[in-house]
């Protein structure tokens, strides 16, 4: 059969969804999402099966190591394949790395206990570091080094642009060049650059979402996933744009816009740099509450819009446990992603999650993560659906607890208790 070459299509004024399905099937990526295991039949009496397969993109397992400083240069990413790791997605890179200036302290922690307290557990964690400051030539020259050396492994560039189409198109261009395996497009990023329309400016604004959305789509030639930002009313609106307008997943949630406190002592915000900070975005085990129900929200409005089979959902929000990551499975993610987690406790934590997601899938007889992807959803409803439900829970109780209703109900075995055990109306 004959087929297009990459650079006719890139020549193109117009790239329709059936060539870019075509040139995915080429690079043997596929459409196909939410999660297909293949042979987890019969596994019961075995280890239970951890490995996925989303977007054509197979895992030996769902832990993907979130963009940010995890994923900053090729010794770390290396580390994490090493490691066990099912997937990594790099740091956010651009085109021009000098604009990208960090300061320091750019981390500030809350722990268990009053706040400031240098002792207690890390509950919520602040960061106002910015997208990757690296030239783009390095971080592309690490890409396509680490997927010379793990061809196999699954790396996800994490990228963001101005408001430029020509922008947009060169970016993509230039990384997919590298041999990666999807992309994860920052519409989230909640502090730097606003101004410019990145990050957060464009997943705020659901026209403007659906235009750069556009732009990638017709580029693209990998999965593509948009990274949601909770710092909106309704998560629900700009995941429905970005898979109507080609997205193939969705990822959620990026961090919380935050202040993390005030020193009691000089009144100045945390992180101090110069006596000064700035809101940053928070994560931790403090938000994975709060990425939950916006998965949880995402993941019902995909059910209930979309063909599942045809889109995946990454949850990211507060992982450091096994059973952290197993409830985002079960609200209907398809892989789960961890950033701060391995900043706190290494690399090394993957070993942890798989063995306590294998400990919670063997009590319930779960042979692979299919087997209870999605299952709480149904369990989640309206306030109004709760009401009627207790009352109607509660009316069953009143008639057990009442007894027979009427003489028709008698069956014999003692008339006078029967007798005694009705209610007169």
């Amino acid at each position: 059969m004959a087929s297009l070459s990459l650079t006719q299509i890139r020549g193109s004024n117009s790239v329709t969804e059936f060539t870019r399905l075509r040139l995915k099937t080429q690079r043997g990526r596929s459409k196909i999402g939410f999660l297909k295991v293949v042979g987890s039949q019969g596994q019961n009496q075995g280890e239970p099966d951890l490995s996925v397969t989303v977007n054509g993109l197979h895992m030996p397992n769902p832990f993907v190591i979130g963009s940010g400083p995890p994923g900053t240069n090729y010794t770390v990413m290396k580390r994490a394949f090493d490691e066990g790791w099912g997937a990594v997605i790099a740091k956010t890179v651009s085109l021009d790395a000098a604009k990208v200036i960090n300061v320091t302290p750019r981390y500030a922690r809350l722990r268990a206990g009053a706040n400031g307290s240098a002792k207690g557990q890390i509950i919520g964690w602040e960061n106002i570091e910015l997208i990757s400051d690296r030239p783009l030539e390095t971080m592309l020259k690490e890409f396509k080094q680490l997927k010379e050396e793990y061809p196999d492994r699954i790396l996800i560039a994490s990228i963001m642009e101005e408001y430029n189409k020509a922008a947009w198109e060169e970016l993509i261009d230039r990384v997919e060049q590298t041999g990666i395996d999807a992309l994860e497009i920052n519409f989230s990023c909640p502090h730097g650059m606003p101004e410019r329309k990145m990050g957060a400016a464009v997943g705020q604004d659901c026209a403007l979402l659906e235009e750069v959305c556009g732009w990638i789509n017709a580029k693209a030639t990998v999965p593509v996933w948009a990274k949601m930002t909770p710092n909106i009313t309704d998560i629900t609106q700009p995941a429905r744009v970005s898979l109507k307008s080609g997205c193939e997943g969705v990822a959620a949630i990026n961090t919380i816009m935050s202040v993390m406190g005030i020193n009691l002592k000089t009144l100045r915000p945390e992180p101090c740099v110069e006596g000064y900070s700035t809101p940053g975005g928070y994560s931790s085990k403090a938000v994975h509450p709060i990425a939950l129900g916006k998965v949880m929200n995402i993941a019902k409005m995909m059910k209930s819009e979309f063909d599942l089979e045809q889109y995946s959902l990454s949850g990211i929000g507060g992982v450091e446990t096994g059973s952290d990551a197993a409830e985002f499975i079960l609200v209907g993610a398809n892989t789960v992603q961890v950033c701060t987690g391995v900043m706190m406790h290494g690399y090394g934590l993957v070993k942890k999650l798989c063995d306590e997601l294998k400990d919670f899938m063997k009590m319930h007889n779960f042979s692979s993560i299919e087997d209870f992807r999605g299952a709480s959803l149904e369990y989640f409803t309206t306030h109004m659906d709760l009401v009627r439900r207790q009352q109607e829970a509660i009316q069953q109780r009143k008639a057990i607890k009442k007894g027979l209703q009427s003489d028709k109900d008698w069956t014999g075995d003692g008339f006078v208790k029967e007798t005694e055990s009705m209610v007169s109306n």
